[in-house]
């Protein structure tokens, strides 16, 4: 009887250069709902990440900066 071995298919390989096995691109549509959850859900393993650096576009960035400035309370 033969056997069948199965292998992950993880998508197109990069180049070594620009691999890296500690970081992945994603969009922002894919993992936005994923955190939103964790949030309101109060999942303890968000904490284990809450000091890690994260990059996102200059022009989101620029975005939550005036959401965050136009959302406090008016004094």
């Amino acid at each position: 009887m033969s056997h069948t071995y199965l292998k992950l298919y993880r998508g197109p390989q990069e180049s070594a250069s620009h691999a890296s096995e500690d970081s992945v691109t994603v969009s922002v549509g894919e993992v936005l709902p994923l955190i939103a959850d964790a949030v309101n859900s109060e999942r303890t393993w968000l904490r284990d990440f809450e000091h890690d650096d994260i990059t996102i576009s200059r022009d989101l960035y620029e975005v939550l900066s005036a959401y965050q400035y136009f959302r406090r309370p008016s004094a």
